[in-house]
């Protein structure tokens, strides 16, 4: 009998798609509670899905959960991580299906005890370099005061993180305390109702409303600021082993600070190493997402932040102890299964959507392996065009673009050429204005 994993994620984030692809196709029963119109309805590799619900979060986890029966729980985002957290602790020592959920949710995330550190930013950097791992100085802030208290003892710029934000959104490199001071007022701030209403009638996304109307403010952290490239790694790993894991130098983002879109592959044993002990000394289980910054002057690696969930590259198979989604497998039915071959030889890898909405002619589209999954054309037609009304409301005008539509120049890319004339056409019928 197939094991069963329920992805949980809070928003429709298209890289979850991916990942319920790829752990249906290592044999996993894949379910999904997830925001209604997700991607992954296009994909055909859900078994089924549950509607996850911001007014009522954790109503909605629990029934899920009850439903699906899963043998693994695979947190999708930092706020679904953040529920699953808050399940545990509601039903510890509540019961024997109390019981039965919270060992499920161990065994999913790792040892409850580094449920805490894993979620906040000062705490996990401040274990980081409790256990010798390079790690730039971290420390949660609480007011203006002790901003201005970190800055005269850090110097500057100084770098603003909010607990539970990714892919840039909560970040701010401040040069001045001037913009610091600002910096923190806005990050600290709670969600304003605009900006709920307008997540929830736009977006249909119902979670900013509960922060907003009790006023909860999100907890920022000061950081010293290290001047190098950024590296990111992802890693399964089950009772605080690493049983397969990714390292790749950043080589383009979406926007500053935001997600990576093109990565290269590395082999890299302090990275390693890093990733290793943070994975032990916390017990983790599941899909981990870290983040580096290797330095400019020495070429050191510096832990700059642990994500305790999956990252937008947790769907690749690049070979044996690099494919995330057999591993954990292995781990969760406790068979020994054959790593999947690797997608690409290139060491190079263009993310999509992520690099065409960055620059839809760029340069990495033809030397990289860009990664559409050409197998799923429903799939890469609903993210192409959710993405072309982001891009054209959020992006310079010279970057709106339609990947679907082949240009000429960039065609030799494209290895597989059937499903690719397939989505144009389709494309020229469906949207025709695109062409």
């Amino acid at each position: 009998m197939k094991p069963t994993a329920l992805l949980a994620t809070t928003c429709r984030w298209f890289p979850t798609a991916r990942l319920a692809m790829a752990l249906a196709k290592v044999g996993f029963n894949v379910k999904a509670l997830c925001p209604s119109g997700h991607p992954i309805e296009k994909t055909g590799a859900t078994k089924e899905t549950f509607t996850y619900r911001g007014v009522t979060p954790l109503a909605s986890f629990n029934a899920a959960i009850s439903a699906a029966q899963p043998d693994i729980i695979v947190p999708c985002d930092d706020l679904a991580t953040r529920h699953l957290h808050d399940i545990y602790h509601r039903r510890e020592g509540k019961g024997k299906t109390s019981k039965r959920i919270c060992d499920l949710i161990e065994e999913s995330l790792g040892h409850s005890k580094s449920f805490a550190v894993a979620y906040a930013r000062a705490k996990s950097i401040e274990l980081a370099r409790e256990e010798g791992i390079r790690a730039p100085d971290t420390e949660a802030i609480q007011d203006i005061q002790a901003l201005h208290k970190w800055i005269a003892v850090h110097d500057l710029p100084v770098v603003l993180k909010v607990d539970g934000s990714s892919g840039g959104v909560g970040v701010r490199i401040c040069h001045t305390a001037e913009e610091a001071e600002r910096a923190f007022r806005l990050l600290s701030r709670p969600p304003s109702w605009v900006r709920a209403a307008k997540r929830l009638v736009v977006d249909r996304d119902a979670t900013l409303l509960l922060p907003t109307f009790h006023r909860r403010r999100p907890l920022v952290n000061a950081q010293t600021f290290i001047r190098g490239n950024d590296a990111t790694s992802i890693a399964a790993c089950w009772k605080g082993t690493v049983l397969a894991s990714l390292h790749f130098e950043v080589l383009a983002r979406v926007q500053s600070n935001g997600h990576a879109s093109v990565l290269r592959i590395v082999e890299n044993p302090e990275l390693s190493a890093a990733v290793e002990t943070m994975v032990r000394k916390l017990k983790l289980s599941g899909l981990c997402g870290f983040d580096f910054v290797r330095e400019v002057e020495t070429r050191h690696s510096f832990l700059i932040e642990l994500n305790p969930r999956t990252t937008q590259v947790g769907h690749l198979a690049l070979g044996p102890g690099r494919d995330l989604a057999t591993a954990l497998f292995s781990a969760v039915t406790g068979k020994s299964v054959d790593a999947r071959p690797p997608v690409t030889e290139k060491d190079t890898i263009a993310l999509f959507p992520q690099e065409w909405v960055r620059d839809s002619d760029s340069p990495w589209l033809r030397s990289a392996y860009h990664d559409v999954p050409w197998e799923a054309p429903d799939l890469v037609m609903a993210c192409a065009n959710g993405h072309r009304r982001w891009k054209s409301r959020y992006m310079p005008k010279r970057a709106v673009g339609n990947p679907l539509e082949l240009k000429p120049d960039i065609s030799d890319f494209l290895r597989e050429s059937s499903p690719a004339d397939w989505i144009k056409n389709q494309t020229k019928t469906r949207f025709p204005r695109w062409s």
